[in-house]
C-alpha cells in the first residue's frame, strides 16, 4: 500500500512540476472526451429525436381493407392493440363519401379530430378544430371556390345513390331528388380553414358521429392513418403481425416517409461516427506530441535513475502512469462537458432535452484512457531508449 502511495505521489508531483505541458495535454484529453461522449450521447438519441421531428410529417403507416369491404372499427381497434401504446404517436380512422354543397359535388372526410390532429401536426387551421358535433373543417381551395368563410355555415346533402340510378332517372325526378336532398341537408358551422398544401384543402372534414348520422350507417372506416415512433423494421415488425391476424386489415407502410427516416438516420449516424474517429486521432497525436516533449526536457533524469539501477520497467510505470493519470481525468471532465455539448446540441437542433446514460460514463473514461495510453507508447520507448553514459556526458 506504501509503495502505490508513493508511487501515486510520484507521478501527480511529477504532473505539477510541468504542469504546463501536462495542462495541454489535459485539455487534449478533455476536448477529444467533451466530444466523444456528446456524440455518443447524440448517436443514442438522435433516433428518438429524429423519430419524434419526422412525426410533424404525418402518417408513417396506413390501415387499409384488405378487400372490397369498409374497414370496421373492431377490426382497426384489434390492430391498433398490436402496437405499444408508448409508440402510437396518433392514430386517425378516416371515411370518405360523397356529399353535395350548393349543388357542387364535394368529397367529405369523416375523422377523429384528436387523432387527425395527433397524426397530423403539419395541418394548419385558421380558425378552431372542430370541438363538438355540428362543426366542420373546410379545405382552403373548397373554401375559396364556395366562398365559405370561417365562423359561417354550410348545408351539406347526402345523396345515398349510385351513377347508373342517377342515370335512369329523368330531368323531372332529378329535380325533385336535389330539392328533396336540399330541404334534407344537415347545417354545419365552419369551425376552421383547413391549409396543408396537398389534396385535402379540397375537402370537408367533419366528425364521425355526424358521418354516421348523416348516412345512416355507423362503424365503418376506409382507411386508419397511425403515425408510430418506430424504425422501418420496427414498421414492419407491426405490419407482419397485424397481417398475421385473421381481421379483414391490410397495412401498409408510407415508404416516403420510413425511408426517407431512415437514409437521414444512417448519415446522420456515420457522421457521427467519423468525426468522433478524426477527433480521438487528433487527441493521440497532440498527447504523443506532448509526452514526447516531455521525454526529451527529462533525458538526464531518466539518465541518472538508469546510472542509479532503476530498471526500464520502473520508468515505463512512471510515465505510463503519467498519461493514464491524465487520461483518467480528462475522461472525467470530458463526461460533464460532452453532456452539457449534447444538451446544448439538442435543445438548438430538436428544442428537446436529452437524457443522460450513465453507462457513458465508463465508456468515455476507457476509452480516454486507452488512447492516452497508446499515445504514449512511442515516447515511453524513446525514454527507455536513452543511454546513461551518453546523456550524464552532455551529449
Amino acid at each position: 500500500m506504501k509503495k502505490q502511495k508513493m508511487f501515486f505521489r510520484m507521478i501527480t508531483a511529477s504532473l505539477i512540476r510541468r504542469h504546463s505541458r501536462m495542462l495541454v495535454a489535459l485539455l487534449a484529453i478533455a476536448v477529444g472526451a467533451t466530444i466523444l461522449s456528446g456524440l455518443v450521447t447524440i448517436y443514442y438519441d438522435v433516433p428518438r429525436q429524429m423519430g419524434a421531428q419526422f412525426r410533424n410529417y404525418g402518417a408513417n403507416m396506413l390501415l387499409l381493407p384488405d378487400g372490397d369491404e369498409k374497414l370496421s372499427e373492431e377490426s382497426a381497434d384489434k390492430a391498433l392493440n398490436v402496437i405499444d401504446k408508448e409508440k402510437l404517436v396518433g392514430a386517425a380512422p378516416y371515411r370518405y363519401e360523397s356529399v353535395t354543397i350548393n349543388t357542387m359535388p364535394v368529397i367529405a372526410a369523416a375523422a377523429d379530430m384528436d387523432g387527425a390532429k395527433a397524426a397530423s401536426p403539419y395541418w394548419l387551421v385558421n380558425g378552431d378544430w372542430p370541438s363538438v358535433d355540428k362543426e366542420v373543417l373546410v379545405g382552403k381551395t373548397l373554401a375559396a371556390t364556395l366562398g365559405i368563410k370561417q365562423g359561417g355555415t354550410v348545408n351539406v346533402v347526402y345523396e345515398n345513390e349510385t351513377a347508373e340510378e342517377k342515370a335512369d332517372k329523368g330531368d323531372d325526378d332529378k329535380s325533385k331528388a336535389k330539392e328533396n336532398a336540399a330541404d334534407e341537408g344537415r347545417e354545419f358551422v365552419v369551425s376552421g380553414i383547413l391549409e396543408t398544401g396537398g389534396t385535402e384543402e379540397d375537402y370537408i372534414f367533419i366528425s364521425l358521429n355526424d358521418m354516421a348520422e348523416l348516412t345512416g350507417v355507423k362503424g365503418k372506416l376506409d382507411a386508419v392513418e397511425l403515425s408510430v415512433s418506430a424504425s422501418q423494421d420496427e414498421l414492419k415488425a407491426y405490419a407482419d403481425k397485424i397481417s398475421a391476424l385473421d381481421i379483414n386489415v391490410s397495412p401498409r407502410l408510407v415508404k416516403r416517409v420510413t425511408q426517407s427516416e431512415t437514409t437521414v438516420l444512417t448519415k446522420l449516424q456515420a457522421l457521427v461516427f467519423l468525426v468522433t474517429a478524426v477527433v480521438l486521432l487528433l487527441t493521440m497525436i497532440c498527447v504523443a506530441t506532448t509526452m514526447m516533449a516531455v521525454v526529451a526536457e527529462r533525458r538526464k533524469e531518466i539518465g541518472l535513475r538508469k546510472a542509479l539501477g532503476a530498471s526500464n520497467g520502473s520508468i515505463i510505470a512512471e510515465f505510463m502512469g503519467e498519461g493514464l493519470l491524465l487520461g483518467g481525468v480528462g475522461g472525467l471532465l470530458g463526461v460533464v462537458f460532452g453532456y452539457a455539448f449534447a444538451q446544448a446540441v439538442s435543445m438548438n437542433v430538436f428544442n428537446s432535452s436529452i437524457s443522460f446514460r450513465p453507462l457513458i460514463l465508463p465508456v468515455t473514461v476507457l476509452i480516454s484512457v486507452l488512447v492516452t495510453g497508446l499515445a504514449c507508447l512511442l515516447p515511453v520507448r524513446n525514454a527507455t531508449d536513452v543511454d546513461p553514459a551518453v546523456v550524464l556526458k552532455g551529449e
